[in-house]
């Protein structure tokens, strides 16, 4: 077993790799681009959400309760449409240090468990693939397969799900990579 204070270079440093790739990956690279849509009318449609005294929260539309979905009237409003689920941000400008600041900060947190798993599963002087392979599986667990959860309950699409779960399979290798390198002999 590899005592977790050992691992304190790989879990800080992959999870600042992690933080740049991202960083370079949604910035510079073109792929993310398209990832989000304007609302059609927008000047019509903001006015009204507005005068709804919306607050910060997850909305689904059109709403009913488990009882009331296979009523005439709530399958009328579906069959009508538009179906869907948003979220509201509090009022202002975006604060990117914040958001910046809590992604590294889930950065470090999935890092810092992945260490303990694999503390506790490779010993020390382990080769470097046997490391990466552990490192890896685990981070992409963390990084990778929790967004698909957004493609099935929450109708993001399956192009961005796809993304986000390759997004996640890089972030897993770059974690994999700076562990196997870092691995106490």
């Amino acid at each position: 077993m590899v005592p977790l204070s050992a691992l304190w270079l790989p879990i800080v440093l992959s999870a600042v790799i992690v933080f740049i790739a991202s960083s370079i990956m949604h910035m510079l690279l073109p792929y993310h681009k398209g990832d989000y849509l304007k609302l059609p009318d927008e000047e019509k449609v903001l006015p009204a959400l507005r005068s709804a005294g919306l607050k910060r929260g997850l909305y689904v539309f059109p709403y009913c309760t488990h009882q009331d979905m296979k009523s005439p009237a709530s399958i009328e409003k579906y069959n009508q449409g538009p179906v869907g689920m948003m979220t509201v941000f509090p009022v202002g400008p975006p604060v990117i240090p914040k958001f910046l600041g809590l992604w590294f900060a889930y950065c470090l947190l999935i890092t810092f468990f992945v260490a303990y798993l694999t503390a506790h599963t490779v010993a020390p002087g382990t080769y470097y693939l046997a490391v990466f392979r552990v490192v890896g599986t685990a981070a992409f667990l963390g990084y990778g397969l929790g967004t698909i959860s957004n493609g099935i309950w929450k109708g993001q699409t399956w192009g961005f799900t796809i993304k986000e779960v390759i997004d996640g399979l890089v972030y897993a290798l770059l974690t994999a990579g700076t562990f196997g390198w870092l691995w106490p002999r």
